[in-house]
């Protein structure tokens, strides 16, 4: 009994520092991930409820598991602990394209464009990508500006799903973004014949009519938009930016109130000066500005040049790309030392997708100007986008050198290095973002598990602690905590920590299964069985703590009520090994009289087997000579005649 308690305690610590997890591996496995792998965000509770029973008993801790758990967080709206979920699921399967491309969906909902950017990316690296990830990844780079890949990934999509419209309207979006407004409208058309009430296409045609000084039309699209989706905010929101265009103050302010923005139409805050400011949008005649511009190119070498920059800048203005860059490259060719030529050269090529030419701009802006930042980070950002993170790291180091106040920039340095194991950089990176803004909640977050890999637990623990102030539902630094504390043996640090996590999440029993186990390793019984309980309160069938009920039931002598836990826990999860061998302990450590009878019984039986053996081999042996006796006769009778 002592070997008993003894043994259950030092489980009871290794499941904490284990992070509350029992490892099996083999084919099971590979069944459980086959099965998971047919679930979806779309798959109902029911569904996911009979998978997740089949999963844990094919294998209880896998990579399966965890999905199966990411969806159903995200179906209860816990957003970061789906997070969690998906990211061990990937840590023990990679790759894993369910996963990765759900995580990079979540990502994206919480702002995250370059993390949703990597996961989706891999999500679609096999040979029929889901069309989901392949949308999704190109509404990403639609986020990030790169357009050319944008709109390849969502091609992909839509040839692949042919009747989904919001890939119609992601797509009209690109368009729209990169000044083809033909295109974006026939897009936005297109996603109206697959789906009539698709509000976010009516508001992409509403804002090309407000763009072309046509608000009456606009305002028709926008109406049609609140009755498809009354909900939509932002409809209003915009029909108030429309009201104001038209002069109708007062209204405005009515659609603004509609659209949560209380009282006067809001004072616009000022925004961040780019690096460069944009084009202007051309409304004069096209052909009138350019008649000019072609007659100088014509005279002197000095007045051509600048007319091929001017005429360039024109055609870029007014949406004719191709004849830009044709003029760019004119320019150009004419005087190599102009980076801005350049500049916008690599721009236009950037915004068509041709990439490989877009770098070959950039760099040639770099030579004829080094302190150019806006091509060392347009550069830096596609080699990013790409893959290629040694040189984009390069790149990004130089724009920090032109510009070290750019904590976002520090940001992407960081993330990179991180996952190329630079962990010195990384942490110094961080905390270059961490010194103008130390409430940086990603900062913090991020740079915790490098610390915990140097070693330097409570460097990690403070930058946990700061991200947790910041947000204090994320599932995803409470659990870094919990593990931390609990390596760091903060067992008042982690009892709070745990219970706090209880009490945010009341209806997970996992919560109250992992705060049962704090307490039992403290050895308080009866907080441990109080939180056991609720978890069973919760999920009649949570296996563990009904397994675990019954362990402190048999260690305060409560064996009827530990044998009905055991017993309820084994029909729970047949698989369950401790379940089996505590249910042993019962029978062999706590049933003596059925072993002494079974003692007696084997004695008695041993000296009869003694007997019976003896007599049989008495038999045999007279059996044997008789034979032989008879043998002899006939040989004897035989010889006689």
């Amino acid at each position: 009994m002592r070997l008993f308690t003894s043994c259950t305690s030092l489980a009871c610590a290794a499941f904490l520092l284990c992070g509350f997890s029992w490892n099996f591996g083999g084919d099971s496995c590979n069944q459980a991930i086959e099965i998971a792998e047919k679930l979806s965000p779309d798959t109902d509770d029911s569904q996911l409820r009979q998978a997740e029973t089949r999963i844990q008993t094919l294998c209880a801790e896998g990579a399966a598991a965890h999905y199966v758990s990411a969806l159903q967080h995200a179906h209860a709206g816990n957003t970061d602990g789906a997070i969690n979920s998906y990211r061990k699921a990937l840590q023990q399967k990679s790759p894993f394209p369910q996963a990765s491309g759900n995580l990079g969906i979540l990502y994206a909902q919480k702002g995250k464009y370059d993390l949703a950017a990597v996961e989706l990316t891999r999500a679609v690296a096999t040979p029929k990508p889901d069309p989901r990830y392949s949308k999704a990844l190109g509404m990403v780079f639609t986020e990030l500006k790169v357009y050319g890949l944008a709109e390849h990934h969502l091609n992909q999509a839509a040839s692949a799903s042919s009747a989904d419209a919001g890939i119609f309207t992601a797509l009209a979006d690109v368009h729209a973004a990169t000044g083809q407004q033909e295109k974006a409208l026939a897009g936005y058309k297109r996603a109206l014949e697959t789906d009539g009430n698709h509000d976010r296409a009516m508001m992409g045609i509403a804002a090309i009519y407000a763009k072309n000084n046509q608000p009456e039309k606009a305002l028709a699209e926008l109406k049609k938009a609140e009755q498809a989706n009354p909900g939509n905010r932002k409809v209003h929101l915009m029909m108030a930016s429309v009201y104001e265009q038209m002069g109708d103050t007062k209204q405005a302010e009515y659609e603004y109130l509609l659209g949560g923005k209380g009282g006067a139409a809001p004072t616009p805050k000022p925004a961040e000066k780019p690096v460069t400011p944009a084009l202007p949008t051309f409304k004069g005649d096209l052909d009138k500005e350019i008649a000019p511009l072609k007659q100088a190119t014509r005279q002197s070498p000095d007045s051509a040049l600048a007319a091929y920059e001017k005429m360039g800048d024109t055609y870029r203005a007014a949406g004719k790309d191709e004849e830009a860059i044709a003029a760019y490259k004119e320019a150009a060719h004419r005087n190599t030392a102009n980076s801005n030529v350049y500049l916008n050269l690599g721009k236009l090529y950037e915004k068509r997708g041709r990439l490989d030419e877009a770098v070959v701009a950039y760099k040639q802006a770099l030579k004829a100007n080094p302190q150019s930042d806006e091509a060392c980070l347009r550069l830096a950002d596609i080699y990013h986008a790409r893959g290629s993170y040694q040189q984009a790291v390069l790149q990004y180091g130089e724009f920090l050198r032109l510009k070290p106040d750019s904590p976002d920039i520090q940001m992407k340095l960081a993330r990179i290095l991180a996952k190329n194991r630079e962990i010195n950089l990384a942490i110094e990176a961080y905390n270059a973002v961490l010194k103008s803004a130390p409430d940086n909640i990603d900062a913090n977050r991020e740079i915790a598990p490098l610390y915990k890999a140097k070693g330097m637990n409570d460097k990690a623990v403070e930058h946990l602690k700061r991200a947790l102030a910041q947000q204090k539902d994320d599932a995803e630094t409470r659990a870094s905590l919990v593990s931390l504390y609990v390596k760091n043996k903060q067992y008042d640090e982690v009892t709070e920590l745990l219970k706090g996590t209880a009490e945010m999440y009341p209806d997970d029993p996992t919560n109250h299964y992992k705060l049962g186990l704090i307490y039992e390793f403290r050895k308080d019984y009866e907080s441990a069985i109080a939180s056991y309980k609720k978890a069973t309160a919760l999920k009649a069938d949570h296996a563990r703590s009904l397994t675990s009920l019954g362990r402190i039931y048999m260690k305060t002598g409560r064996i009827a009520e530990a044998k009905e836990a055991l017993e309820a826990s084994r029909k729970a999860d047949p698989t369950l090994e401790e379940t089996s061998i505590l249910l042993n302990n019962i029978r062999d450590s706590f049933d003596p009289a059925p072993r002494k009878i079974n003692h007696k019984l084997k004695g008695t039986r041993n000296k009869k087997s003694k007997k019976g053996v003896k007599a049989k081999k008495g038999a045999k042996k007279a059996k044997k000579g008789a034979k032989a006796a008879k043998a002899k006769a006939k040989t004897a009778k035989k010889s006689s005649k």
